[in-house]
């Protein structure tokens, strides 16, 4: 809020006055029930007046809409179809005839749950030949499946580092990694986003002093569509002594040729990486995370990890589905190409009509810089009126100069729909002008 939101000075001042106004009230109300109020907590406060600066400002809530089908290059919302570009199902997977039969096949055979932590009684064949897939598939001498991809980051890197030792990531790193970082003691530095030489300056000054070091990267980012100079980051973590962790939850199955990621993009040996991390839930059209690496560091967390252990297996069900999908990946590499050519051909096409696609590499997000969160939200809302749904991504989640849409493309995405798209975001952005909004 501090930011202004790209609100002029008459519409910030309004908008605080009616904010003073609610923190009052709050303040009142929660004088009733002393210290059991959760109006107590700062992060409630701060939630709830983002909530009255959202009706202040007209902007309706476009999160958590129910979608009554697939969520695919269209989807169903209120019965009403969506150009849909608020999902991640890259390679049109979810939803495919086979994915459904191998999941149908799996709950028969093993029901719903696996009812029971792995290490206990939960173990199912699904577990360990879905994991020896993803090993494959990075040329590792093991992997292990979680059952959330944001739960793999906390507990894996919560895990294998300790107070006395130092984690060095990029600034726009998942809140997964972060979270894993303050879990474990560790001394967190961030480093400029994408930047090696940053990167590089921070763990030559911190290594000495620290136990261990881990360096994390991702290997496609999430809120811009870039990818690092992953040859740069395994040298910088050799040269200092420390362990290279990429997060490939959106590149996996995206980059690359065939969908082996960054490594195949880039033609790098993948056994520079000693911690490859990634989801069920893009790509291969499940739920859950993955960690590929190493026989020794494998088999220690299967056996000592506190979100593996102390945890529910992954359901049978996502198991299948994952399998069945990384196995169409392999026969079918035309996926990668067209979600790869899709996302492209928008990049391109914002671009073309003046807009801002920020530094998109053009494999599968595409973000639409709008330079205000107030902006971004009236965009979603416009679009969402004219048939596209596209979420904002605002402050706090990105610095408000950085408040932005994000598209993501999926492989089913016709070439009619994205210039169709394109049109109406570029006439929907031009009714929404910077300078209406500029303090």
């Amino acid at each position: 809020m501090n930011q202004g939101l790209g609100l002029s000075a008459t519409a910030r001042l309004a908008l605080l006055q009616r904010l003073s106004k609610r923190r009052a009230r709050q303040e009142e109300s929660g004088g009733s029930e002393g210290g059991r109020s959760f109006a107590d907590l700062p992060a409630v406060r701060d939630f709830e007046l983002m909530k009255t600066a959202m009706e202040a400002l007209d902007l309706p809530n476009p999160f958590f809409r129910p979608h009554q089908g697939v969520a695919a290059a269209t989807t169903v919302i209120g019965n009403e179809e969506f150009l849909n570009f608020s999902s991640y199902n890259y390679l049109g997977l979810n939803g495919d005839p086979r994915v459904k039969a191998a999941a149908h096949a799996a709950i028969e055979r093993h029901g719903i749950s696996a009812s029971a932590s792995r290490i206990v009684s939960g173990e199912r064949p699904l577990h360990a030949e879905l994991e020896a897939g993803i090993a494959a598939h990075y040329g590792t001498e093991g992997a292990l499946c979680f059952v959330s991809g944001h739960a793999t980051n906390v507990t894996v890197i919560g895990h294998i580092m300790g107070p006395r030792d130092v984690i060095v990531h990029d600034a726009m790193i998942h809140n997964s990694c972060v979270e894993g970082a303050r879990l474990s003691g560790a001394r967190r530095l961030p480093f400029a986003h994408n930047d090696p030489q940053a990167a590089e300056r921070e763990l030559a000054a911190a290594r000495r002093g620290a136990g261990r070091a881990l360096l994390v990267i991702e290997g496609h980012y999430s809120m811009d569509g870039d990818v690092p100079d992953l040859a740069r980051f395994i040298e910088i973590a050799r040269r200092h002594d420390a362990w290279l962790m990429v997060d490939e939850a959106h590149s996996m199955g995206v980059l690359g040729q065939t969908g082996h990621g960054i490594a195949e993009l880039q033609g790098v040996d993948p056994s520079g990486v000693d911690i490859w991390m990634g989801t069920l839930s893009k790509s291969l059209s499940s739920c859950g995370g993955y960690v590929a690496a190493r026989r020794q560091l494998i088999d220690w967390l299967r056996h000592t990890a506190p979100g593996f252990v102390y945890s529910v297996g992954l359901a049978p069900v996502l198991a299948a589905s994952a399998i069945e999908s990384l196995r169409i990946l392999g026969e079918e590499p035309w996926r990668v190409e067209r979600l790869n050519a899709n996302a492209t051909r928008f990049r391109d096409g914002l671009r073309a009509r003046g807009l801002d696609a920020g530094a998109s590499g053009g494999h599968a997000i595409v973000p639409l810089m709008t330079g205000s969160s107030v902006r971004a939200g009236r965009l979603s809302a416009e679009l969402f009126k004219r048939g596209v749904n596209v979420q904002p991504i605002t402050f706090p989640a990105v610095p408000e100069r950085a408040a932005r849409l994000r598209f993501f493309l999926s492989a089913e995405h016709t070439p009619e729909q994205i210039d169709r798209a394109l049109d109406i975001v570029a006439e929907t952005a031009a009714g929404v002008a910077p300078s209406e909004l500029a303090s």
